[in-house]
């Protein structure tokens, strides 16, 4: 009883501190409150995010607000085809000594960092691209052969593009999959950008200010992975994510008709700790099936892919995701 009291009592005092948070962030990236809840739960879990949208957004500056506010040592590296893995990782040189001796010496990349913008990622080739892959996964780089760990925590928040798709190259599956979730950043409400004209075209720009720091992080990181997830919730996000697998006895015959295939085990873990990033960003001490419904398509839509023919008649990837989540509500519900 003690522990369950104790571990309330720390979900509580994070949920206070992820408000704080918040605040601070909007200070500076107006509106888009579903965007800064994604981006956080994205920290929270200790994933990365792919941020999709226009240019002129905001992308950058979320980004930026978020390494002040969360305390975090951050980098930006804007892509461009003529990029190399060595700009991003770093690289050896020969180094002469004052005695004339000569020895190799490490110089590290920009992703030597806690946060790194990896800004229009899909414009560096994909020998570049490849570069970020371990350290995503694995949170180290190789290096002529060592291997280097790279200080924790480490995020990658990553932006593209969705329009000018001449001269890119889109990201493989491999690594769209190390993605926690994907982030569509749309126009914002017209009241909104009311607020964002008066507040950015003055003499003086709102300030963020730091709430987290790197350890506190960590420690809301390994906090949420101790919240209790239901076995309701823990069902339905295995009835999901196989729901769109077209080979699985599950699957409805709408996805097998449009889906080409569909998302791994990396995506249930994904929503199992998505579920519980949102509900503390919303002040609740346990995931719901809600939950998993509202995230279903930013966990989902960048791990699976269309048919040609289904592309072809202009089907909504996005769209499909959130009938068949919102269909299974109702089955639960119904049940």
């Amino acid at each position: 009883m003690a522990d369950a009291e104790d571990l309330v009592g720390e979900i509580e005092s994070l949920e206070a501190k992820l408000a704080e948070a918040k605040t601070a962030i909007t200070r500076r990236f107006i509106g888009q409150e579903r965007v800064v809840d994604l981006t956080l739960a994205a920290l929270l879990c200790g994933g990365h995010a792919l941020l999709i949208g226009l240019p002129g957004l905001g992308k950058t500056r979320l980004v930026e607000t978020l390494s002040t506010v969360m305390g975090l040592a951050g980098n930006r590296v804007q892509f461009t085809p003529d990029l190399m893995p060595a700009d991003i990782l770093g690289s050896e040189v020969l180094e002469t000594g004052a005695d004339g001796s000569r020895a190799f010496k490490f110089i590290p990349g920009p992703i030597f960092c806690q946060l790194l913008m990896a800004d229009e990622i899909n414009r560096a080739s994909p020998r570049t691209q490849s570069a970020l892959l371990q350290a995503m996964q694995e949170k180290a780089v190789t290096v002529a052969g060592e291997t280097r760990a790279l200080e924790a925590p480490f995020h990658v928040l990553a932006t593209q593009n969705p329009i000018e798709q001449e001269g890119t190259y889109p990201l493989p599956e491999a690594q769209l999959d190390r993605f926690l979730v994907q982030v569509d950043v749309a126009y914002p409400e017209r009241g909104t950008e009311k607020d964002i004209l008066l507040a950015t075209t003055g003499a003086e720009e709102a300030e963020a200010y730091q709430v987290f720091d790197g350890p506190t992080l960590i420690a809301a990181q390994q906090l949420l992975r101790r919240m209790p997830v239901g076995d309701t919730v823990v069902e339905t996000i295995l009835d999901l994510v196989r729901a769109f697998r077209p080979s699985d006895p599950s699957a409805p015959e709408r996805v097998r008709e449009v889906v080409a295939w569909g998302p791994g085990p990396r995506a249930a873990q994904a929503l199992m700790l998505t579920v519980r990033a949102r509900a503390l960003l919303q002040g609740r001490l346990a995931p719901s099936m809600e939950d998993v419904v509202a995230l279903a398509r930013p966990v989902l839509v960048h791990r699976m892919a269309l048919t040609f023919s289904a592309r072809a008649r202009g089907e909504d990837l996005g769209a499909l995701i959130e009938e068949i989540a919102n269909g299974l509500l109702r089955s639960e519900a119904a049940a």
